[in-house]
């Protein structure tokens, strides 16, 4: 699996996001994200011309769960120059702002709700929503796994495996070496983790960011994926 460092709290950029990303530039991170809400965009734009610098994938991951700004969110991601887009349930309106783009879009499944975002929805609709992204010719699609307000997460993570050969990312709620080897066996392809690593929840004993990454970045690499 691929670890994608979101540089978030709370589902916001946090506000020194070109600090922490100098902070982890040595770590070797290949996959880092943000939202777009947090910070200006100016500094959102220097952020991720920063992480391009660095040789590592951008990613920008949709907040709103309302249309027009989810919409915004896309145009904002055009604009920014990210390599990949997460997030938003519009997938139809979406895909043709990215046109003439090199974005890859993977859009959430299910039923995101509220902000910080929950995730309604059965392993059945987990399984359609996959279905139908991967049909609308999506690279893969975000699932907010352990968001979820009432089924097994991992049966969530199953069911999306099952029915897309697209990427499968899982986002949110992420804090350790025991979901993440969990994912890795359940078939997630990639995994974010942002509030965990800027509140001390992976190890409430490491005293910066980089000694937070040490055990996400070490059982990534034994469930067989880069950084």
């Amino acid at each position: 699996m691929d670890f994608i460092l979101m540089l978030t709290r709370a589902d916001r950029t946090v506000s020194d996001c070109l600090r922490a990303l100098d902070a982890v530039a040595d770590a070797g991170v290949r996959h880092i994200g943000f939202k777009d809400i947090g910070v200006d965009h100016a500094t959102l734009k220097e952020l991720a011309s920063r992480i391009g610098d660095l040789g590592a994938t951008s990613y920008l991951e949709v907040v709103s769960t309302g249309r027009e700004a989810a919409l915004d969110s896309a145009r904002a991601a055009v604009d920014l120059g990210v390599d990949r887009l997460m997030g938003g349930t519009w997938v139809e309106e979406t895909l043709p702002l990215l046109d003439g783009s090199e974005i890859a879009y993977l859009p959430f499944v299910g039923d995101p709700i509220g902000h910080p975002t929950r995730l309604g929805g059965t392993p059945g609709k987990i399984a359609a929503d996959c279905r139908r992204a991967e049909a609308a010719g999506c690279a893969g699609v975000d699932l907010l796994a352990y968001r979820t307000t009432g089924d097994d997460p991992l049966a969530l993570v199953r069911a999306a495996r099952a029915a897309t050969a697209g990427r499968l990312v899982v986002a949110g709620g992420i804090t350790g070496p025991a979901q993440i080897e969990a994912l890795a066996a359940a078939g997630a392809d990639a995994f974010t983790v942002g509030s965990a690593l800027f509140d001390g929840s992976v190890d409430p004993n490491a005293a910066t960011l980089a000694a937070q990454l040490a055990p996400i970045l070490a059982t990534t690499a034994t469930t067989g994926g880069g950084h």
